[in-house]
């Protein structure tokens, strides 16, 4: 899948503050994250005999203190030309408890080029500490930004996500709009292939075939027989 410009700002900002880091043991890696709003927040590493926190937690802590709320996009580079690293476990786990819906770029193993990947895709079987309550993200395509603010849009099927009945915030990748609130009233597991178009409210002959295919292009790499997520959501008027 090809990365947004915002995604690609992110990977720029990590490369240009690893770059600018002395020769020092203690300071070897860069991370950078993305907020709602589209702000970067950064930060390096600092290991130490006694345990020190990886690039990406100092990333979320700076994001943090600048209130940045959710974060949708994070990355970690390594010094002297080591290029992208994917996040050690105890960063999975973080992210999968703090910010379950930022998506994370690592390096493809086949290609050696940018991807993207989900926290649930990177942490499968995973715990979730029962007293994280992260505020969640329901993340659309742009040109769906009219269609839920008018709340004619109130379903999406997601892969590999992980989403929950409740409050969250409704995201539109790579866009200017704003985030606005939206609880998701249901969420459905079924096989791709068994989905059939009540599944979907689709009414129209085709309408299923049409579907699956634009879901494909989200997802290319998603299998016939993935488990994906019949999301449905309301526009709500509260703050979150």
């Amino acid at each position: 899948m090809d990365l947004f410009d915002s995604e690609l700002r992110v990977i720029a900002a990590a490369e240009e503050l690893v770059r600018g880091l002395k020769p020092n043991e203690n300071h070897t890696v860069a991370a950078a994250a993305m907020d709602t709003a589209g702000r970067i927040h950064a930060g390096v590493n600092v290991h130490h005999f006694t345990g020190g926190p990886c690039a990406e937690l100092v990333a979320i802590g700076a994001a943090a203190a600048a209130n940045a709320g959710p974060l949708v996009t994070i990355v970690a580079v390594g010094d002297q030309g080591r290029g992208l690293l994917a996040p050690c476990g105890r960063c999975r786990q973080v992210l999968l408890d703090l910010h379950p819906d930022t998506l994370v770029i690592v390096p493809d193993d086949t290609t050696g080029k940018p991807s993207i990947a989900t926290v649930p895709a990177l942490l499968p079987h995973s715990y979730r500490h029962p007293e994280s309550a992260p505020t969640r993200l329901l993340r659309l395509h742009a040109r769906y930004f009219d269609a839920v603010e008018d709340g004619t849009k109130t379903l999406t099927v997601r892969w590999n996500e992980g989403h929950r009945t409740g409050a969250a915030l409704a995201y539109f990748e790579n866009t200017e709009h704003s985030t606005f609130p939206v609880e998701v009233t249901s969420v459905m597991v079924k096989r791709l292939d068994e989905l059939e178009p009540e599944d979907l409210d689709l009414t129209q002959p085709g309408g299923l075939e049409r579907y699956i295919a634009n879901l494909r292009g989200h997802y290319p790499a998603m299998p016939a027989d993935a488990n994906v997520e019949v999301v449905r959501f309301r526009r709500t008027a509260a703050d979150i």
